[in-house]
């Protein structure tokens, strides 16, 4: 049976920037509807060309980008069908905000597609309840918090309705409540039918949250299942990364034989906490 054509797709794609090394090289590179990816590698791997790569912000200097198949041109039309499929969320949301409210702000994209008002309107206000920002609709955006600006631009992609969403780095930065509300938001979104691709430098953020994995190497990029990738201490050492903490816990909880099910290791610490409550739950031997 044959894989299913991916929603985005990188073919035979190579990008060097201008009097720079190269970059990718010939990648290959699918995103899949419906699955949550994460993208890991040390600075410097490419994931920020990548993701431009995706988004149509880059264009490859080889091989194509596809959506569905369907080989993305790069006038006008093409880079509009483009973002009307795939949005990219900057790092930094001072890097992406620039209008004079939230509201403002939001309605952007919108606008420049040209749609009537009440369209913008209901795009606008989907966006913001669905990041939980309504309330700040009419605040001006330099009196916002940093975690309030992360989740207007965040909103300002939501109110294009793309297919997939791109974040780079989207928990940098925020605290504790904040990531925790952050994340709650992602999956609502993922629930109402958004794919999200998220570049992180946190392996214990990717074990938590994503289905698929994507580790950026030297020797090129290798994906699969979040947890069979974020195991392979030898693609984690290529990619400049640790082994996630839930990994660690689940081998030594196999290694006392107090899990034998090789897709039920902890993702959080609230996983450990129940599996350690569990009936029948032996305690750990003590050392010595």
């Amino acid at each position: 049976m044959s894989e299913p054509t991916a929603l985005v797709a990188l073919r035979g794609a190579s990008y060097a920037y201008e009097d720079g090394p190269v970059v990718l090289d010939g990648l290959d590179f699918d995103v899949h509807e419906g699955r949550a990816l994460a993208l890991l590698g040390r600075n410097g791997s490419g994931k920020t060309t990548l993701m431009r790569l995706l988004s149509g912000g880059l264009r490859p200097d080889r091989g194509r980008l596809t959506v569905e198949g369907t080989p993305v041109t790069y006038d006008r039309t093409g880079l509009t069908r483009l973002r009307t499929t795939v949005q990219l969320v900057v790092q930094d949301p001072d890097d992406q905000l620039f209008a004079a409210s939230v509201g403002q702000d939001v309605s952007f994209g919108p606008l420049n597609l040209g749609l009537p008002d009440a369209e913008v309107r209901a795009r606008v206000d989907e966006a913001l309840a669905a990041l939980d920002i309504t309330a700040l609709a009419d605040r001006p955006t330099h009196l916002l918090s940093y975690g309030q600006r992360k989740r207007t631009a965040i909103a300002g992609a939501v109110a294009m309705r793309p297919r997939v969403l791109i974040l780079d780095e989207p928990t940098a930065g925020l605290d504790p409540d904040g990531q925790e509300r952050l994340l709650a938001t992602l999956d609502g979104l993922r629930a109402s039918g958004t794919t999200v691709v998220m570049a992180t430098h946190d392996v214990d953020l990717a074990l938590r949250w994503a289905d698929d994995a994507a580790l950026l190497t030297p020797s090129g990029v290798r994906t699969g299942s979040a947890p069979a990738m974020l195991a392979r201490t030898d693609l984690l050492r290529q990619a400049g990364l640790r082994l996630p903490w839930g990994i660690a816990a689940a081998r030594l909880l196999r290694s006392h034989g107090l899990l034998t099910d090789p897709a039920a290791g902890p993702r959080t610490p609230d996983d450990l906490a129940a599996l350690a409550s569990a009936p029948g739950t032996e305690p750990l031997p003590a050392d010595g």
